[in-house]
């Protein structure tokens, strides 16, 4: 995944309709009055029905990526019970492993693989090699594995050993050999491309892509991918957006919670949130270079629970918000404000926690999992999950699912209103030393945490720490970077609740 500083604020769907009269009727027919009234009422309830059920898009899929930079995740077999468990039916991986790949077979699960950045220029320059690689990876697993699609390369216009000269011409000789094996028809290629690929995308309606792309390679990607009947992929990240301009980007924007919305000055849209803002500036550059008609897949797009200090934004809460609103989001239906009549197809990022990737340390926290299995926040995956109000654990029972938006009544929290919490996921000795530090030289009002105090029960070091912490947050007037304490806290929009300990709000 690749920061990319563009962003964009943003609402009700606009939709237009092209209305045609019935042709003319070339006989005369006399009918009574009232009756030709019951056919006209008739007739326009019947044109308003349809209207209703084309205005909408149908409900888009949740998928989710299976990174396994790490050295402490479960086997492939249990990783597949799972996806099953979890009524997930799509995942994208980053390689062609033969063990997850094996795992997968017969499993019903559309699977997503990847020819991995330092192959493209092998796989470029030798039509042989790409025949060897489908015929080892692809062939001789499908169709018992059900991959449906091969990532060539992922973020390649990003990727630093400067691999894009090789991209299309990698695609194309993995698409000859698809064709060769005559699986070209189930299988489709295409590139994941980072936002960082945009020129501008702010607002939504100037999205056009780096001029140095376009025909290099933009406009010979996007021909091969409309010859070959495939999509775009693209990896959307609000998180990078907000952390980098969080005094300009809302948070309940950038997480799909009710806010005022933002309006296109470009074309008069208005967007309810910054995922649509963003997908519609791909769109909008895809449409500046006349390929409206080529679909889009999200292959990326996540929040992570845990980050560094100049990480904002990075916490459990607001990654359950992200990603539960999302999900509710995709699978309620609906395009976005450009291409309303598209569904949403969406890849999570990611199934796990991967211990082992370089980085920030939220590039390391980003799983819907832990490696144990367990669950980092609850959030529903599926429709059923949806309608119930409930979501799946991993032993098959069903507990009951905590609202992902955290929205609380206008009368109990004052609009805007944030408070600080600990970090129950950073180790003890980090947060006591954080602790010390904000009820010490950082000022905070530690009194009611004292013992006997009105606050110091319950007698536990992550409602101290969050007492504590939030005070010193209140006290800096909630400042960018006043509730973090070294990744040992994170900012919340509803009260938080330690017994009958009542937080301050200044």
């Amino acid at each position: 995944m690749v920061w990319a500083p563009q962003f964009s604020l943003l609402p009700l769907h606009n939709k237009v309709y092209k209305i045609t009269t019935a042709p003319t009727l070339t006989k005369n027919i006399s009918v009574p009055l009232s009756q030709a009234l019951k056919m006209a009422t008739l007739g326009f309830s019947c044109f308003l029905l349809l209207l209703s059920l084309s205005a909408f898009a149908d409900a888009g899929s949740i998928g989710i990526n299976y990174g396994r930079i790490a050295n402490n995740l479960p086997a492939p077999s249990q990783v597949v019970q799972l996806l099953k468990s979890q009524g997930l039916s799509r995942v994208k991986l980053y390689d062609t492993d033969s063990a997850v790949l094996t795992a997968l077979a017969n499993s019903g699960i559309s699977v997503t693989v990847a020819l991995p950045n330092e192959l493209l220029s092998s796989t470029a320059a030798d039509q042989s090699f790409a025949d060897k690689w489908v015929q080892a990876n692809i062939s001789q697993f499908y169709p018992a594995t059900k991959i449906e699609a091969i990532a060539v390369g992922n973020e390649v216009f990003a990727d630093p050993n400067n691999t894009t000269k090789f991209l299309v011409p990698a695609m194309k000789n993995i698409h000859a050999s698809l064709v060769k094996y005559k699986i070209d028809s189930a299988i489709k290629i295409s590139s994941p491309v980072a936002l960082s690929a945009l020129q501008s995308s702010y607002p939504s309606s100037s999205g056009s892509f780096k001029p140095e792309l376009v025909e290099p390679v933009i406009k010979p990607m996007l021909d091969l991918l409309r010859q070959t009947g495939s999509y775009f992929m693209v990896n959307v990240y609000p998180f990078f957006a907000y952390t980098a301009n969080a005094g300009q980007i809302s948070l309940d924007y950038t997480l799909f919670k009710q806010n005022p919305g933002v309006v296109d000055s470009g074309n008069g849209l208005r967007y309810d949130n910054l995922f649509d803002a963003q997908l519609d500036a791909v769109s909008a550059a895809l449409s500046a270079l006349k390929y409206d008609d080529v679909k889009i897949v999200v292959t990326e797009t996540g929040w992570p629970s845990v980050g560094d200090s100049n990480e904002i934004g990075a916490s459990q809460p607001n990654a359950e918000s992200y990603n539960g609103n999302l999900v509710r989001r995709v699978l309620t239906g609906g395009g976005t404000p450009l291409r309303t009549q598209d569904p949403l197809n969406v890849f999570l990022f990611a199934l796990f926690n991967e211990n082992e990737k370089s980085g920030p340390t939220s590039e390391r926290n980003y799983g819907l999992f832990y490696p144990s299995e367990q669950k980092v926040y609850d959030i529903p995956l599926t429709q059923a999950e949806l309608e119930s109000g409930q979501s799946t654990p991993v032993n098959g029972s069903k507990s009951q699912q905590v609202p992902a938006t955290g929205d609380v009544s206008e009368s109990s929290v004052p609009s805007g209103q944030t408070w600080c919490v600990a970090n129950g996921n950073v180790a003890q000795e980090k947060l006591q030393a954080a602790l010390n530090y904000a009820c010490g030289e950082g000022g905070a009002d530690c009194r009611p945490i004292q013992p006997d105090a009105t606050c110091y029960n319950p007698d536990t070091l992550v409602a101290h720490a969050s007492y504590a912490f939030n005070s010193y947050y209140q006290k800096n007037a909630r400042v960018a970077g006043s509730c973090d304490f070294g990744g040992s806290a994170y900012v919340v929009t509803q009260p938080p609740t330690f017994g009958t300990c009542k937080f301050p709000t200044e």
